[in-house]
Order: C-alpha cells, then sequence, then structure tokens
C-alpha cells in the first residue's frame, strides 16, 4: 500500500520549502486533507505531485500550489464564513472546512457535485453546505461572506458575487482570457471601498454562468 501520509508530508514541505507558502494554517490543513481520496482511482499514485489532474466532465483539480495559494491569499480565520464558486471533486472544499466556521460551495455539474458531498461526509465535515446551482450568482441565501474564493477562470469578477461580500471581506478570483488568468484580490474595506490587487499568472478551466463564459454549444 502506498504511504499516502508519507506522500503528503513531502508535498507539505515542498509547498513550504520550494513554493513559498508561508501560512503555517493552510500547510497544516493540506497535511490533514486525503488528497488521494479527492481523485481518480487510477491516477492516486500521482494525487501529491504538484500538478492538476483530471476529474472527470473536462474539470480539474488544482495542483497543490495554486490551493496552497489562493487559501493563503484568502486569509481565513475560524470565525469566518466561506462561499467556494467551483466544488469540483471537494478537495479546495475540505481545505476550506479545516480553516473556516461555515464553508457553502457551489458546484454546475451534478455528477461532481454528488461525488464531493460523498467525500466531505466520509471525512466528517459537518461544517460545509454544498449545491448544483450556478455559482456566477453566488448565494444570497446565506450572504454576506467574510471570504470568498472562485476556483475557475472568468472574464470579471461576477458583480453578484461583490455584492456579497461582507465589509472587511475578502473575494479571490482567477480573472482575464479563457487560456491565461491572474490571481486577483479583491478586498472590501470596513468602510465598503472595494480594493484590487494583482497576482501570479495561473491557468483554470473557464467558469460559466450567467455572469462568467457562456458555455459553447
Amino acid at each position: 500500500m502506498s504511504d499516502y501520509a508519507g506522500q503528503r508530508e513531502r508535498m507539505v514541505r515542498n509547498l513550504r520549502e520550494t513554493r513559498g507558502i508561508k501560512d503555517e494554517r493552510v500547510l497544516e490543513a493540506m497535511r490533514k486533507v486525503p488528497r488521494h481520496l479527492f481523485v481518480r482511482d487510477h491516477m492516486k499514485g500521482e494525487a501529491y505531485n504538484d500538478r492538476a489532474l483530471p476529474i472527470g466532465s473536462a474539470q480539474t483539480i488544482s495542483q497543490p500550489f495554486v490551493v496552497a495559494r489562493m487559501t493563503e491569499l484568502l486569509d481565513v480565520h475560524p470565525e469566518h464564513k466561506v462561499l467556494e464558486i467551483g466544488t469540483g471533486s471537494g478537495y479546495q472544499t475540505a481545505v476550506l472546512a479545516q480553516l473556516a466556521r461555515w464553508v457553502y460551495s457551489l458546484e454546475l455539474v451534478p455528477d461532481l457535485t454528488q461525488q464531493a458531498i460523498r467525500r466531505i461526509r466520509e471525512l466528517g465535515l459537518d461544517n460545509v453546505k454544498i449545491q448544483v446551482f450556478d455559482g456566477t450568482v453566488g448565494w444570497s441565501e446565506w450572504a454576506p461572506y467574510d471570504r470568498i474564493l472562485v476556483t475557475a477562470g472568468a472574464p470579471k469578477v461576477p458583480e453578484p458575487l461583490l455584492a456579497q461580500l461582507d465589509a472587511g471581506g475578502s473575494l479571490v478570483i482567477p480573472e482575464g482570457q479563457k487560456q491565461l488568468q491572474k490571481l486577483v484580490l479583491y478586498r472590501r474595506s470596513a468602510r465598503g471601498d472595494l480594493r484590487r490587487k494583482e497576482g501570479e499568472d495561473v491557468l483554470f478551466v473557464p467558469l460559466l454562468g450567467r455572469h462568467g463564459w457562456k458555455e459553447e454549444k
């Protein structure tokens, strides 16, 4: 049997020593979440390599560095309520659940949603709610949110998500073209002013929906 705990420890060490992730809370969260449970069975041996992997339905599980970097930028604290757009396999969801009080996650693909719900339940994470819905319109039922994370590339940040971001909140999203985006951090001040800061280049699957890319027929 593969030594997943050892592989996970090497992944965390690489994130800290080679990739420059400094937030020990993020590293500890990624140490706790068994990434091999969120990939296809025949890819379990590659689960802790630092690269994205296909999960079906033309979607991917992001590489560990990107998960760690986006989570670090988001700066999640134990009292926070987080909205995630794009549940995918549920891996990023599970990492956020280690750090936040509540995680609300939306996924457009029903099959992926059901798989993610099953994995989250198996891990006993009872502070997560997942639903099939167009993430670009957000989840107004539980708004406002302290933190919002978008895990698909958008031409620009959807306005409904900004509207659901609380004062003092942060939102991280890949913005740009379909073939290349930049990680962008939005911060809303206590007075409600919004600031935008661009980060590194990334490549995500397109964010589909009413306020994202239109699905190609």
